[in-house]
Order: structure tokens, then C-alpha cells, then sequence
């Protein structure tokens, strides 16, 4: 045996539990203003949704965002996860600024946004972006005016950061580099299909007759 193995079994060493250091940091603004304090109009400015629809989308998401606690430190909750990606994705805020607001790293905010963004795909996107009832719709339209209307459709650009690789192909004729967005909607406004991904400078035709609901159309499956 070692000497010191000795000595601590003899008593003239004492034994210290390792610990794990980690960055004090304050979470009282998440936990004490934002969940008890906050009023209705605070939580559509800030978060763009009701407390109420915030804790229904937490609930639905729970499933692909529960994390166990670990030795080193405690998993962030739920709520807190969520909160923290949609902060990100409502305001134009950097992601040492939304650390620093809810008392995390980082590089826990890229994190979370990715984890929430995925969870809100895989569970949420089948489930809310679907056609529903086609007659509904189409007597809709028609008492707004339009008959024989299954859908209103249009793309939109999504600014994003410039790209060191085909960067020119992301500038859109407005200018910036983005990402179209084309969407259908319902004569309520409710998207019925997305498609994303099209560089910025492809015009909305292209994008349209490239998508999966140009395909499914043309085979009336849709």
C-alpha cells in the first residue's frame, strides 16, 4: 500500500469528498419575477404566449426534454429550458445575454434552443401543422370572398448570419442573407404546411414547385 493509504487509515490523513466547481450564478430572476410575479401582457411581450400556453407546451414537450440530475450539477427544468429557447427565438437578444438573464452558461443556451427546437419538431409538427378539415376551409375562404379556396400560400424570408461557403446564394434581392420560408395557411391564419430551407436568392416559384406539397398536389394525395 501507498504511504498515504497508510497514514489514512491510521488517522493522520483525512479523507475529502472530490467536488465538481462551477460558476456561481443567480436564477431569482427566473424563479421569484418571471413565474410569480409576471402578468399576462409581460409573459405575450416577452415570451409571445400566455403563461398558461407556455406550461400546455412545456407539458406536451416533457417527454423529449426530461434529463436526469448528475453528480456534477442538477438538470435545468423543463420550464426553464423552454423558457430559455423561446426568449432566444422571440427576441433578437446574444446568447451571453439570455445567460446571463436566466443564471446559466453559455453555451446551455445554444443547448436548450437546439433541444426544444428538436422536441418541438419531432413531437408538435405532425400534430399542429396538418390540413384538417378541407370543406371547413374552403366554405371559409368563400365567406371572406374567395371561392373554390383550399389555401392561402406565400414565402417569406428568414434573416440568418452569412455563410463562409455559398454565401452569395443567401442573399436575397432585398439585400441580406436569409432562408425562405414558404407557408400555407387556413382561412383562420393557422398554418396547414411549411416548407424551410431554400436558400434566400432561390426565387418562391422554384421553392413552391420543389416542395412536397407541390408533389402531393400534382398527385392528389394532398
Amino acid at each position: 500500500p501507498r504511504k498515504v493509504d497508510i497514514m489514512v487509515v491510521m488517522g493522520l490523513v483525512d479523507t475529502v469528498e472530490r467536488r465538481f466547481w462551477a460558476r456561481e450564478t443567480s436564477t431569482d430572476w427566473w424563479d421569484h419575477i418571471v413565474l410569480q410575479v409576471w402578468d399576462e401582457s409581460q409573459w405575450l411581450r416577452n415570451f409571445r404566449m400566455r403563461k398558461g400556453t407556455f406550461i400546455e407546451l412545456c407539458e406536451l414537450l416533457s417527454p423529449a426534454l426530461k434529463r436526469q440530475d448528475t453528480r456534477m450539477r442538477a438538470a435545468l427544468t423543463i420550464q426553464k429550458r423552454v423558457a430559455i429557447a423561446l426568449w432566444k427565438l422571440a427576441t433578437p437578444d446574444s446568447y451571453r445575454s439570455v445567460a446571463n438573464q436566466f443564471g446559466v452558461g453559455k453555451s446551455t443556451v445554444g443547448v436548450a434552443v437546439m433541444q426544444v427546437a428538436h422536441a418541438i419538431v419531432d413531437l408538435l409538427l405532425p400534430k399542429v401543422v396538418t390540413l384538417g378539415d378541407v370543406q371547413a376551409i374552403i366554405d371559409g375562404f368563400a365567406a371572406m370572398g374567395f371561392p373554390n379556396c383550399g389555401g392561402a400560400i406565400d414565402g417569406t424570408h428568414i434573416p440568418i448570419l452569412g455563410l463562409e461557403h455559398q454565401g452569395s446564394q443567401y442573399i436575397n434581392r432585398k439585400g441580406y442573407f436569409s432562408m425562405v420560408l414558404q407557408a400555407l395557411v387556413d382561412h383562420k391564419g393557422r398554418f396547414t404546411n411549411i416548407n424551410v430551407g431554400w436558400p434566400g436568392k432561390v426565387h418562391d416559384a422554384r421553392v413552391f414547385k420543389n416542395s412536397g406539397l407541390f408533389r402531393r398536389l400534382q398527385q392528389g394525395v394532398y
